[in-house]
């Protein structure tokens, strides 16, 4: 079996990290690793919350780090990460947080020590815009948001 290519991230841990463990996969296949939260706060229904992660790191250039949301919090809870994926630019230097958002109908506790989202590293490719006067034609055209179909039950 090849091996996932690896790429060394230098990590800060934080005053209010102490006893805490560094995000990691938790299997062999793991796409994301699991990051953990720094510290307790409930989130009513409804609330947003910047998590405290207790670490800061520092992002190779030509990579990021993506915040996805964990499937057993989303799926049993309602709780998720609203701008998802979110993204952690190479140049950013300050402590990682999470945001998360409860669309549980109960307020939901976060504790200090819970896996609260995966993080995933991922390269960039950064676009260049090319100014044109005109667009080449494609069968969609113009046609945007449904315009492809695709719900059975509304007929299109």
């Amino acid at each position: 079996m090849p091996s996932t290519p690896s790429v060394p991230i230098p990590v800060k841990r934080l005053p209010h990290f102490e006893g805490l463990e560094l995000p990691a996969y938790a299997t062999d296949g793991a796409a994301g690793m699991d990051v953990l939260a720094a510290e307790d706060v409930t989130l009513p229904s409804g609330a947003r919350h910047a998590v405290a992660t207790g670490i800061a790191v520092a992002i190779p250039h030509g990579f990021e780090i993506q915040v996805r949301p964990r499937s057993g919090l989303a799926l049993k809870h309602g709780i998720t990460v609203p701008n998802t994926p979110g993204t952690i630019d190479s140049d950013y230097r300050g402590e990682l947080k999470v945001i998360l958002i409860n669309h549980g109908s109960e307020p939901f506790a976060v504790r200090r020590g819970d896996r609260v989202a995966q993080l995933v590293v991922a390269p960039v490719t950064q676009g260049v815009w090319l100014k044109v006067e005109e667009l080449d034609e494609t069968l969609r055209g113009e046609g945007g948001f449904g315009s492809t179909g695709g719900v059975v039950a509304l007929g299109s």
